[in-house]
């Protein structure tokens, strides 16, 4: 679980670099300046189970944490179940039906692991334009309504140095 919080650091670090400026003081909260978006807080990480009741006992009945009912999403394919962590969340990840990016996932990681994090900006549209002028590559032409019925958008992983990153508007 270490080296996979040190993969993500280092491709979040990477994918926001061209975000900070010159200052590797400047908190990543404040944005560039005179940028018209703000990268804000930690909002989840996504973990890709094979066995969603399974996982979800872990963390409540094993761990003790709240978690949500589990809610089908159609739209993006998959099953999830929301682990309130205080400061942040969990998201487990489980495929709905077979074209679901969740199969193939599981399909390479066989036991499941994490799939990706969400960030959160103030402004969906103005970060993903920054983005694509930018030459990070979305997985999508246009945000779409993710898990928490906000507009969300997924950063190509390849941009990311391999951490697939969302941006959902807080």
């Amino acid at each position: 679980m270490a080296s996979a919080m040190l993969k993500v650091a280092a491709g979040v670090s990477r994918c926001f670099t061209l975000l900070r400026g010159v200052s590797t003081t400047t908190p990543l909260c404040q944005g560039v300046p005179g940028a018209v978006w703000k990268l804000g807080k930690l909002n989840h990480i996504a973990i890709a189970v094979p066995d969603m009741e399974r996982a979800t006992a872990l963390y409540r009945d094993v761990l003790g944490a709240t978690v949500s009912d589990k809610v089908p999403l159609p739209e993006h394919g998959v099953y999830t179940v929301f682990v309130e962590l205080g400061n942040t969340k969990l998201e487990l990840l489980h495929p709905l039906g077979d074209k679901s990016p969740i199969s193939g996932f599981l399909q390479k990681n066989k036991s499941g692991g994490m799939h990706h994090i969400c960030i959160e900006v103030d402004d969906i549209k103005a970060a993903v334009a920054d983005m694509k002028a930018k030459n990070i590559r979305t997985l999508s032409a246009e945000p779409r309504i993710g898990a928490h019925g906000k507009p969300v958008m997924f950063l190509h992983p390849k941009d990311c140095d391999g951490v697939l990153v969302e941006l959902e508007e807080a």
